[in-house]
């Protein structure tokens, strides 16, 4: 058994993390400042700290609980907001993801798992699927900081010794992702669809993602755990899928139309953005196990549950 923090351990990955964990038998701490998180999704079993991951208080923490592993998930997710505040975005996820690697360090944490992000950090790639080794040109302040972030983590390791793996998700959807909070578009096309309301689509549509269900991203976070390898590993579906085809899925599954408003499409997004999974199957013995169509089925199960 291992003690290990969860940073962002109230979030829709975080929660769903935190359980695994708990499940296998590992004390868990949460460190989680609820701006998009839900207290209601805090396992019992686990410590929790409401705390801002840029504040004083994270020394503390790590000084009181002396964590074997540390899993950072806590961040600023919405490229959008990142778009129109890419100072705030800075100080969450440079900022704040430094005084988390930096007290990992000073505590001699054994190693932290970083989640970053194979959505935003290739830009508009040449080569699709996409793999680790492709260049890396964000087109949006959240893939730029993400992408630091990881820098930093290879000048600890190379400078301090302090082991790390950096996962980097597609477009992950699935329970517990509701809108407000970490919603991706799944979600919200979900969440409105539920509740016959109206959900507006950016762009004309044919702009495509790499959706992976919550469950399978948990189970490649819970796998990095004992694996001694540094530098990136891409989590996603190696689908390429356009939101026409998610629209159609959602109405498919709920044998009802979808309302949707078009509007035009966002700055600061890309066309295209879908993953190589192939080093997760080389490095730790990972593929995706849930179809889009059945991950849709389940999370529209869900929000209905939600509703009643």
């Amino acid at each position: 058994m291992s003690k290990i923090l969860v940073t962002g351990g109230a979030g829709f990955i975080g929660s769903t993390l935190v359980d695994k964990l708990i499940a296998e038998g590992h004390e868990v701490v949460i460190i989680d400042d609820l701006s998009s998180g839900k207290k209601d999704y805090v396992n019992p079993k686990a410590t929790f700290y409401e705390a801002d991951i840029c504040s004083t208080k994270v020394a503390k923490i790590f000084k009181k609980e002396k964590f074997d592993f540390v899993y950072h998930l806590a961040a600023q997710i919405d490229v959008r907001v990142s778009v129109e505040k890419p100072e705030y975005d800075n100080k969450i996820n440079v900022l704040g993801g430094l005084n988390i690697i930096q007290n990992s360090h000073l505590n001699k944490v054994k190693k932290i798992i970083m989640a970053s992000t194979g959505g935003a950090i290739y830009g508009d790639a040449e080569e699709i699927p996409t793999p680790e080794t492709a260049p890396t040109y964000p087109v949006s302040p959240y893939g730029i900081h993400k992408l630091t972030l990881e820098k930093y983590l290879n000048y600890y390791y190379q400078v301090y010794g302090l082991n790390y793996s950096v996962l980097r998700f597609a477009n992950v959807y699935g329970p517990r992702q509701f809108k407000g909070g970490e919603a991706g578009v799944i979600a919200i096309f979900i969440d409105n669809a539920v509740k016959n309301l109206e959900s507006f689509q950016y762009g004309d549509g044919l702009q495509t993602r790499d959706f992976v269900y919550v469950d399978d991203v948990v189970r490649g976070l819970f796998l990095a755990l004992n694996i001694d390898c540094r530098g990136e590993i891409n989590i996603g579906s190696g689908i390429e899928t356009n939101l026409l085809d998610i629209r159609e899925g959602i109405a498919k599954a709920l044998d009802a139309p979808v309302k949707i408003k078009e509007m035009p499409a966002k700055p600061g997004e890309q066309r295209r953005s879908c993953l190589s999974h192939t080093r997760a199957q080389e490095v730790l013995n990972w593929e995706p196990q849930v179809g889009l169509e059945e991950g849709i089925r389940r999370t529209i199960k869900w929000a209905q549950n939600l509703k009643n």
